[in-house]
């Protein structure tokens, strides 16, 4: 039986184990051999996330060899540091953290270590000392902001003036700080991109809505040439909000460029109405069990790992493309 398991058992035998948004799960018998994980996601805010959440449980399942706690933070900081420390309390074998922001790691990773758990962070980064964690796995937001802003010097080259509007995802996030970083790298190098408005969309449809039909109707529909969303979800509100005030989203009117490369960010790109999606691979759960393996196996680790990135034009899709993908 495997260290975690001891202390598992005796909370889950007698009711006391129960975090809030993780499905409780059947008591383990004694002579089961699983690792045990627990996950602490950030939510489920965007398609993006819930087909990452499914990824982890698919990949940390009892099939594989796991024994997975999955807890569900709803969007909130303090939720994923209180089920770390439940995590922690339990004597779990490893701590999977995809975090909600950078900052705000230091004291909760330091009690991991403390414990001798393992921790890998995911998806995005922590602003923390290295020795707190094992290895991050996920994509290079910078660069995929990079690939983008590259297609879009391209696309508007030789315009003498290109009007931007931003939507930004959770401030203080990975996926935030990177592609911000490119799109403003974009703006300084070239004079005749102007920002018109930077907004926070939370990486939401409902809330990139909300803030893009606010401003149309508090500017009165000014001139817009590109909109750069940072996630799918965030395109399909701000492409709604657009063509209710009237807006042509495409060819011949506005470019709206965002990142994911959902089934549903696909779909709306070979239809025209958003002309770039950048892929961000959401399927981290097989990387991550890959990483758990290699510390079983007592195998050095590399200090990230990165997933595919590929860039996705109307031209370049079709339904059965689409159909084919798992997200």
């Amino acid at each position: 039986m495997r260290r975690g398991l001891p202390l598992l058992l005796a909370l889950l035998l007698t009711g006391l184990l129960w975090v809030p948004g993780c499905r409780r799960q059947d008591p383990p018998t004694e002579d089961e051999d699983l690792i045990v994980v627990g996950v602490s996601q950030v939510g489920a805010e965007s398609d993006w996330r819930v087909a990452c959440s499914e990824s982890m449980k698919a990949a940390f399942s009892e099939e594989n060899g796991y024994r997975l706690l999955f807890e569900d933070a709803q969007q909130k900081q303090e939720n994923q540091i209180l089920a770390i420390r439940k995590f922690i309390q339990l004597g779990v074998d490893y701590i999977v953290l995809l975090p909600i922001v950078e900052e705000g790691w230091e004291s909760v990773l330091l009690e991991a270590e403390e414990a001798g758990i393992p921790v890998i962070v995911a998806d995005r980064a922590v602003d923390a000392s290295p020795e707190l964690y094992e290895t991050r796995v996920g994509s290079d937001f910078l660069a995929e902001g990079e690939m983008a802003t590259a297609w879009l010097e391209e696309k508007f080259a030789g315009r003498s003036q290109v009007s931007v509007i931003h939507i930004q995802g959770t401030p203080g996030s990975t996926a935030q700080v990177g592609r911000t970083a490119a799109l403003e790298a974009a703006l300084d190098r070239n004079w005749n991109w102007t920002l018109l408005a930077q907004m926070d969309g939370d990486f939401t449809q409902a809330k990139s809505y909300e803030v893009m039909t606010n401003f149309l109707a508090e500017n009165h529909s000014p001139p817009i040439d590109l909109v750069y969303c940072e996630n799918d979800n965030e395109a399909f509100g701000t492409i709604q909000a657009l063509e209710e005030y009237g807006y042509v989203c495409g060819a011949g009117g506005v470019t709206v460029v965002c990142f994911d490369a959902t089934r549903n960010g696909l779909r709306w790109c070979m239809d025209g109405r958003i002309s770039l999606v950048v892929e961000c691979d959401p399927l981290l759960g097989p990387l991550t069990a890959q990483v758990i393996e290699k510390l079983e196996a007592g195998e050095a680790l590399k200090t990230e790992y990165s997933t595919a990135q590929r860039c996705f034009t109307p031209q370049d899709l079709s339904e059965d493309f689409i159909a084919q993908r798992p997200y």
